[in-house]
């Protein structure tokens, strides 16, 4: 590879919130962090070296993109999935979850239903919450280690509690689904026939193995187009996540113009100066780079497929489709969620995410992030294997041998 993704780089003492706030939270200071979304390979040379020469000529005021931008934007996203844009309909955000509580101000009142898919992304549920609004689930159905949608129950769920709002994840974290076009097709249809808007949650567009194509919502029908709020961003793509910029498109004229004024009332404008430079660069430079990490990460899940498969018969992973996160399934343990979380952190010393707090269906789950050089995925395997050993049923075993 051109690209050394098994180099380890130390992100102790810089900050990282992965890295740097374990005893703060709870955790061992020994722990292996393998949880929050980032990862841990450097961005690409072309960012980097960008970012460097905007750090030397050393003035850092009030900053906005031009022309280049949007092109860069617009040109990924038309190359890698036919999604064809108008500058118009760019709205740059912070970030996807600022976005999503934005959404959620802009298009619905106190006390209306928004509909999601648990297990997700926890921020779905806590921004609904935090906007006083009626969260309402439909609950992705795991069926012989694969996640299907139950179309019955969506539309029900619409329906009954006459949903104003439907919050997409796709690629879906954290079980990797990468949904079909006929999943995307019937969601969008059951939305429209139900007068539900979507906001489509589309951050992990770029992560999908080999056999599964990652389809944007808006270009599946015009009809759907004008009904979604396309949430992007190359945050997950480049690791860019500390430098807050996200792309939101709307082409809904109507839409785009609730959204903007909700975006101004926040009091929010430009995004920070290393942000606007870091997401041009990245879409401009860096599909090199993307394309040898996503074969990088295919041989992360196939080493951590084999590795269960060998030596944690008790975990099952759910085969991920994209994403670089990945779903295990604990529940042979027989542990409670807070007992399994304990026994991650304080036996095994890994920090994953607890299935919990993904919602329901989530517990006796954890959510492992495999973007990371290799050598950490075996440390963690190796740790997991340890603790596998002190537990009575693995103890029992081999005293009988």
């Amino acid at each position: 590879m051109k690209y050394d993704f098994d180099a380890v780089i130390s992100r102790h003492n810089t900050g990282a919130l992965k890295y740097d706030f374990a005893v703060e939270r709870g955790k061992p200071a020994d722990i292996l962090p393998l949880w929050v979304a980032d990862m841990d390979f450097a961005t690409p040379i072309e960012v980097s070296d960008k970012l460097v020469e905007i750090a030397r000529h050393g003035i850092f005021g009030y900053s906005e993109s031009k022309g280049p931008y949007f092109e860069a934007v617009h040109q990924w996203f038309s190359r890698r999935f036919g999604y064809h844009s108008e500058e118009a309909w760019l709205i740059k955000a912070p970030g996807v979850v600022f976005a999503l509580s934005c959404a959620i101000r802009a298009y619905t009142e106190t006390g209306d239903a928004i509909l999601i898919q648990q297990p997700v992304y926890p921020p779905f549920a806590s921004m609904v919450n935090a906007n006083e609004r009626t969260l309402v689930v439909n609950e992705l159905v795991l069926d012989n280690g694969h996640y299907r949608i139950d179309f019955d129950d969506f539309e029900q769920k619409l329906i009954k509690h006459r949903a104003r709002l439907f919050i997409l994840c796709s690629p879906h974290n954290p079980m990797g689904r990468v949904w079909t076009k006929e999943e995307l097709r019937t969601m969008g249809a059951l939305c429209l026939k139900h007068r539900c808007l979507i906001v489509a949650d589309e951050i992990h567009c770029d992560f999908t193995y080999p056999g599964h194509r990652h389809h944007v919502l808006a270009t599946l029908a015009p009809e759907i187009a004008e009904n979604t709020i396309l949430c992007t961003a190359p945050s997950k793509t480049f690791n860019l996540a500390g430098l807050q910029a996200s792309n939101i498109f709307i082409q809904n004229l109507a839409l785009r113009q609730k959204f903007i004024r909700q975006m101004d009332s926040s009091g929010y404008s430009q995004l920070n100066t290393m942000g606007i430079a870091a997401c041009e660069y990245a879409y401009r430079y860096g599909e090199d780079w993307l394309m040898q990490l996503r074969d990088y990460l295919a041989g992360n899940r196939d080493y951590l497929r084999h590795a269960i498969g060998a030596r944690l018969p008790e975990i099952r992973m759910i085969e991920p489709e994209g994403t670089y996160l990945v779903w295990l399934d604990f529940r042979a343990l027989g542990m409670q969620a807070a007992q399994l979380d304990h026994w991650v952190a304080h036996q095994a010393k890994l920090w994953l995410n607890g299935g919990a707090s993904f919602g329901t269906g989530g517990e006796g789950f954890m959510r492992i992030n495999i973007g990371c050089p290799r050598a950490l995925l075996r440390e963690a395997v190796d740790r997991l294997e340890q603790a596998l050993h002190t537990l009575p049923a693995r103890k029992n075993q081999k005293e009988k041998l």
